[in-house]
């Protein structure tokens, strides 16, 4: 027809190209996404447990002799709710009659448990270090947090169980939400011998009612390079 345009030309599945073409393209970003994330997570992970190893190496650089007691791990304590465990109880027997001569450092009164930790003392020196992470309640109706506790400070006993029993605790430091802890510096004078040295985690003192009680210890305990992974 004179004047006419000519129509333009439909091709048949050039629609369902272009919508296939622009889901592979969707798909292609999200697995882009996908991938992005779990980078991340992976390199948060790697750098928790980097950051773990090098404070560990950090104190093992300076633990090299045997003046230097080490924890390898840190464990919370397991005994049962209301059920006191105390640590450093000293006892003087005289014929059938027993006397307790100091009642030692009660046990908090619910289970806690932990997922890593370390504590290390130079008996010479008084430099001292503790590192916790997890330290959280194991049952009860906060289980799983760190309940009303948000401070805690590690005690060093000396000659454990004895008439020369001695302990050392180091000023408070911050207990996070998630239970991790951690101090750096001097306990004070160690007397010597330290005999039987024993590392507690306590309680801070910001929580008056709760008295100080232990609620996790230092468990593996080396001195010097003995054993150390």
């Amino acid at each position: 027809m004179p004047g006419s345009q000519p129509l333009p030309l439909s091709i048949p599945g050039h629609f369902k190209l272009n919508s296939k073409k622009k889901g592979l393209e969707s798909m292609k970003v999200l697995g882009n996404g996908v991938r992005g994330l779990f980078a991340c997570a992976l390199a948060a992970l790697t750098l928790s447990s980097l950051t773990f190893a090098q404070g560990r190496h950090r104190n093992h650089q300076s633990s090299n002799d045997n003046s230097v007691v080490r924890w390898k791990s840190i464990k919370g304590v397991i005994t049962a709710p209301e059920v006191d465990n105390p640590v450093g109880v000293v006892i003087d027997q005289q014929g059938n009659s027993v006397l307790i001569v100091n009642q030692g450092i009660s046990a908090g009164t619910l289970p806690w448990t932990t997922t890593q930790g370390r504590a290390s003392v130079n008996l010479q020196s008084g430099a001292a270090s503790f590192e916790v992470e997890g330290l959280v309640l194991n049952g009860g109706n906060a289980s799983g947090t760190t309940g009303s506790v948000d401070q805690v400070e590690g005690s060093l006993i000396c000659n454990t169980g004895t008439d020369a029993e001695a302990i050392l605790t180091t000023a408070p430091v911050p207990l996070s939400a998630t239970g991790d802890a951690e101090f750096s510096g001097n306990i004070g004078t160690v007397p010597s011998p330290c005999t039987n040295p024993v590392f507690l985690i306590r309680i801070g003192p910001d929580l008056p009612a709760a008295n100080e009680r232990w609620i996790a210890t230092g468990a593996v305990r080396v001195s010097g390079d003995q054993d150390y992974d």
